[in-house]
């Protein structure tokens, strides 16, 4: 019967290559492990705004819902046509233009016969400028994906379209329209929240978080 002979040199070859690998695994997870358990260097800083941000953001969370004006003497006109109003104050919240009756969206501010700066209420971005034959020059400004605001009867306009306004930024000037002619130079202030216009009046100095 013939004897099999192993070749001592494979032999030992084989084992060779077996510690090897088994010693290339566990350093492996050894390291591995050793990187997971070491904490990070706290000598960095975190980056609290995106890069080349260095501008103050157009939309403050905290800002509050200014008036369109700044002079005092200027006057509500005519009111913001509420349901639940008195009377009185739904008699004053009605045009009547060519035999039509039209309730008020927004609020009617003039009674300076030079007329007055109109001032943007809440910072945003200027998304359109229209001029209309009836409605005079209207500025509309998206504060946020909920807010809109809307200045009307303009005479001048001070602003252009995709422009970014910070709150108190002149917009333009108070004017005259031919759906109110009888209120001489005055403005038509209208403020929109989550798709349904609202009585500024009653927003006026309120965070607009609380919108």
């Amino acid at each position: 019967m013939k004897k099999i002979v192993l070749k001592k040199p494979v032999i030992y070859l084989s084992c060779f290559i077996a510690f090897v690998l088994s010693f290339g695994i566990l350093y492996y997870v050894d390291y591995s492990n050793s990187k997971l358990d070491k904490k990070p260097e706290e000598d960095f800083q975190y980056v609290s705004r995106l890069f080349g941000s260095d501008d103050l953001p157009v939309v403050a969370s905290e800002a509050m819902i200014m008036r369109p004006y700044t002079d005092d003497n200027v006057k509500i006109l005519q009111n913001f046509y509420d349901y639940k109003g008195s009377e009185e104050q739904q008699e004053n919240s009605i045009t009547n233009y060519e035999q039509t009756y039209i309730q008020n969206s927004g609020v009617v501010y003039g009674g300076i016969d030079n007329g007055f700066d109109v001032t943007a209420s809440l910072a945003g971005t200027v998304t359109s400028i229209k001029d209309d034959n009836l409605l005079g020059k209207v500025v509309e400004i998206k504060v946020s994906d909920k807010v809109i605001t809307t200045y009307q009867s303009l005479s001048e306009v001070m602003v252009k379209e995709g422009a970014e306004i910070n709150q108190g930024d002149v917009i333009g000037k108070s004017g005259e329209s031919n759906i109110n002619k009888d209120l001489g130079s005055h403005m038509v202030f209208k403020l929109k929240i989550d798709g349904n216009y609202v009585n500024a009046e009653e927003y006026y100095d309120k965070n607009i978080n609380e919108l």
